[in-house]
């Protein structure tokens, strides 16, 4: 038995030191970050109801321009719609995104479970308003502050769509307002590769954007002038448009957008076996990175078209055929689409888990849709456990390993006998490790262990509290440790890696 775990504790160490290249985006799990909630009387500058109903509007019944109904009971502040009650009796309130305890909340959950960075999103056709660019300024401080509070990277992402303009007014944006006024860029949590700050600019060769492979060109090759790592977000179809393909092969990593480009586990593989296969290789030849999308499912039918849970999560089975296709064909990249899009039905935020969570008044989409329960962080939690699939830190299964339900130990005291370990974020990139301790029976003199791979204690202290936190910087470096909860009447262990 040691023997077998000492090999599993070396094959981790190997993994780990072999993905470790101090990048941000290549082998990391980057989500899609909207930001673009907001209520009226939340002190934002738009301070009106925005992306929850039509045109600045109260949400209400048949009022709404979303699909999915948000848990927003970790927020501290929300907002009272026009909708009745949910089923449990509880009043229906929406959050605002602008609020700073529901950014610095949504960073706790990506470190908790485990994703790295953020794509934040900034919309070019909003930067002319008067109040939707102090809005876009504003959540990229507030996504700032939060990213280096949890430890997490993110980086801009400019979307294209309707932006006339764009050709300049992206160059000034970036130089006066990214770099300049918010210094985003100089931040120890803007993503980087090989020193170079990340962006990505979403929309060449998509249907209906502005531009040509000409305009295009110029500014990816503006951006490379600048330093920048670019990323291009196209359509599936990009390999396929050959007289845009100048402005492909410029980027440093593709991103084909595939919301909507198939339906359920079957149209998954056909395109992992047909269209990803093809680009990877054509990638590899043209020394392009590639960055394939994944959804948990989609639907908009509250706001835009039938019908309702258009392309059903399947209860996690259709994410987890995608973490399973990308980490089969060989690729590291990962980018969810998305973290907080309720608009659409794709946000992996935490969601109602059931009638009992929604207005009573108003069909919205739950987690329960597709016949299973799930608690409302279960796509979390199983977008964490695809991404150590894909880095290698479990073993490629088809079938996802996830529990549909968890039970926290505020809801329910742990009677099994021995202290239930949290610990995140495992992998740990820098900082600070957080470890929750669930435990409500005898507990006599325990204590916290870390040990390295020689068995030599690194760390050890008295527990005083459920939850511990420790600065790990100058600690522990680049392997993989034994983390231990000992007392006179239980050990448990866990296994830590540190990238």
């Amino acid at each position: 038995m040691k023997k077998k775990y000492l090999i599993l504790l070396v094959v981790m160490s190997l993994i780990t030191s072999n993905s470790s290249n101090a990048q941000d985006v290549i082998g990391k799990l980057v989500v899609g970050y909207q930001g673009w909630f907001a209520c009226q009387g939340d002190g934002s500058p738009k301070n009106a109801w925005n992306h929850w109903a039509k045109n600045s509007t109260i949400p209400a019944p048949n009022n709404q321009t979303f699909e999915l109904w948000p848990d927003v009971r970790e927020f501290s502040k929300t907002y009272q719609t026009g909708y009745a009650n949910l089923g449990n009796g509880q009043p229906a309130q929406l959050y605002s995104s602008y609020d700073d305890q529901v950014v610095n909340k949504h960073f706790e959950w990506m470190q908790q479970y485990g994703i790295d960075c953020v794509a934040l999103q900034r919309f070019g056709s909003e930067l002319t308003s008067s109040t939707m660019k102090p809005h876009r300024d504003g959540m990229a401080q507030k996504v700032k502050n939060a990213a280096i509070t949890y430890e997490r990277k993110f980086y801009i992402m400019y979307d294209i769509s309707g932006w006339t303009n764009f050709q300049t007014e992206i160059k000034t944006d970036w130089t006066n307002t990214i770099v300049g006024m918010l210094k985003l860029t100089s931040s120890p949590a803007y993503a980087k590769e090989n020193s170079k700050p990340v962006v990505c600019i979403w929309g060449p060769g998509v249907s209906g954007r502005p531009g040509n492979v000409t305009s295009w060109l110029e500014v990816i090759n503006w951006f490379k002038s600048q330093g920048c790592y670019v990323i291009v977000g196209s359509t599936k179809t990009w390999r396929s448009q050959t007289a845009n393909l100048p402005a492909f092969n410029a980027g440093n990593m593709i991103s084909p957008w595939i919301v909507g480009g198939y339906f359920d586990a079957a149209g998954a593989d056909d395109y992992a076996n047909t269209v990803m296969t093809d680009d990877i290789q054509y990638c590899k030849a043209n020394s392009i990175e590639f960055q394939p999308v994944i959804l948990p499912g989609f639907a908009w039918s509250n706001w835009n078209s039938p019908p309702q849970n258009k392309i059903a999560r399947m209860h996690g089975d259709f994410m987890w055929r995608q973490f399973y296709n990308i980490r089969n064909k060989g690729v590291v990249n990962m980018y969810v689409a998305m973290f907080d899009e309720f608009d659409e039905g794709t946000a992996i935020a935490k969601a109602a888990e059931n009638a009992s969570m929604k207005p009573s008044n108003q069909y919205f989409l739950t987690l329960d849709a597709d016949g299973v329960a799930c608690s409302s962080d279960f796509y979390l939690r199983l977008t964490g456990d695809g991404a150590k699939m894909v880095k290698g830190l479990i073993e490629l299964t088809p079938t996802h390993p996830t529990p549909h339900i968890t039970v926290s130990g505020i809801n329910k005291p742990n009677d099994s006998g021995k202290p239930i370990i949290k610990m995140y974020p495992n992998p740990l990139l820098y900082g600070t490790l957080s470890i929750e301790i669930d435990y409500t029976g005898i507990w006599t003199r325990p204590y916290i262990q870390i040990s390295n791979l020689m068995g030599q204690i690194v760390y050890q202290k008295p527990i005083t509290s459920k939850t511990i936190k420790i600065n790990t910087t100058g600690l522990l470096y680049e392997s993989t440790y034994l983390v231990a909860v000992l007392s006179e009447q239980s050990t448990v262990t866990k296994l830590l890696v540190v990238q």
